[in-house]
């Protein structure tokens, strides 16, 4: 069995921008071998997944992870934005708690929706894929989810509110205008009782302005 406290090996990857088949495949074992083939899987969402979640699951609670915080700290070159002009997304960072949400998905369906979840968030590779501690209730259950590379070009770190109000306002890629993930972001926070006053402040800014997508 598995070591439940062993992290994904990835020193497979190289350093170029997007993830190769290769190494998709190769990062899907990584991840799968630190998982017990018959246990459930549990996922932890902080920002788009936890409206769109795109995966079957049995259960979906909300869940507290510490050592992270929710953070607009990754510049998007692809869902929200262009690489001429980058729109801003949120990234699981160093330091602090984030209330999000935690899915079990049946062990059978784990690996492809690891494999799912990889092809979704590693489009490129600023984003990484951990095992963290995810609190529910009373009880703890080990949790994949993504936290933000601070080696990559994407990696935006701690920027002002200014910096990031321009960035979400101008912000246009496959997946739409980048107001609409903040918007989408914090009204479901709201629904599900978690207050993040720093997202919630940045909504009122965006919606202020006429025509804010």
């Amino acid at each position: 069995m598995p070591n439940r406290h062993v992290q994904p090996d990835l020193r497979h990857l190289t350093d170029q921008y997007e993830l190769t088949e290769d190494e998709l495949d190769t990062t899907l074992r990584a991840v799968m071998e630190t998982h017990p083939a018959d246990e459930d899987l549990w996922v932890f969402g902080y920002g788009s997944l936890m409206w769109q979640p795109d995966f079957p699951f049995e259960e979906r609670m909300l869940a507290t992870v510490h050592g992270y915080h929710r953070s607009f700290c990754v510049y998007s070159h692809v869902w929200r934005g262009t690489k001429d002009n980058p729109g801003l997304v949120l990234g699981l960072d160093n330091g602090g708690s984030c209330r999000g949400v935690a899915y079990r998905v049946g062990a059978k369906l784990a690996e492809q929706t690891v494999e799912n979840l990889i092809r979704r968030e590693m489009v490129t590779r600023v984003y990484i894929p951990r095992w963290v501690s995810a609190r529910i209730g009373d009880r703890t259950v080990r949790a994949h989810t993504y936290t933000a590379a601070h080696n990559h070009v994407q990696y935006a770190g701690k920027l002002s509110e200014k910096e990031t109000l321009e960035l979400i306002r101008q912000g246009h890629g496959r997946g739409g205008p980048n107001t609409e993930y903040l918007m989408n972001t914090v009204t479901h926070l709201e629904e599900m009782g978690i207050v993040d006053k720093p997202l919630g402040r940045l909504r009122d800014l965006v919606a202020m302005q006429p025509n804010y997508r």
